[in-house]
């Protein structure tokens, strides 16, 4: 049995939790938030029997062995920090960290005390994500990598209103490449590597975060086109062309239906059964990392996550975007 502390009592920590309480090996007994209230509020909800609002209390505590945080994203690297060093593992909600040299700093002290540090990045620990990366190799040499996601946030009405929630505050690391452009780099990083060149376009708003943007990157031999919004909606599906065909995917986010379409005519249904809450594959992931005595996953690797991020620092300086954790 693994115990578990939670960062974050937000909707993703409620659709966590139901996720792992279905996975043999989890048992939460530690709540941490910023008030005393919520923290309480929540542990008792939960059933957890420990609640905290001071980091280093929690990090230093007993009562759990690893952490799932999903608290703003200017926070991850210092809260991860404050845990790894005192051997909790991390399960960290992307984007992990708010650029690469936090992830360094995560990385390095992940290696000091031994424990496990992974990127909560579902989409590409899902059964539809392998049956991509198994058949990758019938539609022939690989040209281009598409994807999109566009996805007009509620809290974008709010904002119009002249109310600036977190999701569209730069002070917490935040706008649409780190919400949802992710979504579409981590895969390509998973399976392409990271690219030579990057050439990216953000549209800013006056709040100081982007609201949409388009990167072009560069590999040898292809090329790789990203489109993301949180102010506009496409129901465009994203897609792997290859010389011999092409592999079309439903939801980069995560793929519930992938469809092989062969140059010669054929279609092919890949899509494989997945759970209801998808991010029951990213609980499985961590605790067998955990049980195998590894200290990172070959998928959502310490490298992916790296490369991902190396990425999303060079298209933000090509657009001007700047967070305060940058500084």
């Amino acid at each position: 049995m693994i115990r578990f502390g939670v960062i974050g009592t937000n909707w993703i920590t409620e659709s966590f939790l139901e996720a792992a309480k279905t996975v043999d090996g989890f048992a939460l007994t530690a709540v941490y938030s910023r008030t005393e209230e919520r923290a309480r509020e929540f542990a008792a909800k939960h059933g957890a029997a420990h609640a905290y609002t001071d980091i280093e209390a929690f990090a230093g505590s007993g009562e759990f062995d690893a952490v799932y945080m999903a608290s703003p994203n200017s926070f991850h690297a210092r809260q991860a920090i404050a845990c790894l060093q005192r051997g909790k593992h991390v399960l960290c909600e992307k984007p992990i960290a708010s650029n690469a040299r936090e992830l360094r700093e995560m990385i390095d002290a992940a290696r000091g005390s031994g424990a496990v540090l992974m990127e909560a990045m579902k989409s590409t620990l899902m059964p539809n994500f392998q049956a991509v990366r198994d058949h990758l190799h019938r539609i022939g040499r690989v040209r281009r990598y598409f994807a999109s996601y566009c996805q007009y946030s509620s809290r974008y009405d709010a904002y119009k209103q002249g109310n600036v929630l977190n999701a569209f505050n730069p002070a917490f690391s935040n706008g649409g490449l780190m919400d949802l452009g992710i979504y579409c780099l981590y895969p390509m990083v998973v399976l392409f590597g990271k690219p030579d060149r990057v050439t990216a376009n953000g549209l800013l708003l006056e709040s100081g975060v982007d609201g949409q943007g388009s990167l072009l990157l560069g590999y040898a031999g292809m090329d790789a086109v990203v489109q993301y919004s949180k102010i506009a909606n496409s129901g465009v599906p994203s897609e792997i062309q290859g010389e011999d065909g092409q592999i079309v995917i439903h939801k980069i986010n995560q793929p519930e239906k992938i469809e092989l379409r062969l140059r010669d005519g054929t279609v092919e249904d890949l899509t494989r059964g997945q759970a209801g809450n998808t991010m029951v594959y990213e609980v499985k992931e961590f605790l067998d990392l955990i049980h195998r005595g590894e200290k990172q996953s070959a998928v959502n690797s310490h490298e992916h996550s790296l490369w991902t991020l190396e990425t999303m620092d060079e298209a933000r300086r090509q657009m001007g975007l700047v967070y305060a954790a940058d500084r």
